[in-house]
């Protein structure tokens, strides 16, 4: 399954949704997001983990899909 990143920007209530950490400093600078992206990699987003700051609230999950079946995909599972 693939990984999303989602951040939240608190004061401008805005959502973005990130392929991994480095993305989202494509778009996003370390002023907006709160901290840079090396604190970030570091921060362990892994495992469902939330990264708090005064500006963002980033948290790390897993894409659900479906198989063309129409279940849904479970993690560890293959196609």
């Amino acid at each position: 399954m693939a990984k999303v990143i989602h951040v939240h920007l608190i004061g401008k209530r805005k959502d973005y949704y990130f392929g991994s950490i480095s993305a989202i400093f494509t778009v996003l600078t370390p002023e907006q997001v709160g901290m840079t992206k090396s604190s970030l990699l570091h921060a362990g987003l892994s495992g469902g983990g939330t990264v708090a700051t005064r500006s963002a609230l980033i948290k790390q999950s897993q894409l659900i899909t479906c198989r063309r079946g129409g279940e849904a995909e479970e993690e560890g599972e293959t196609a």
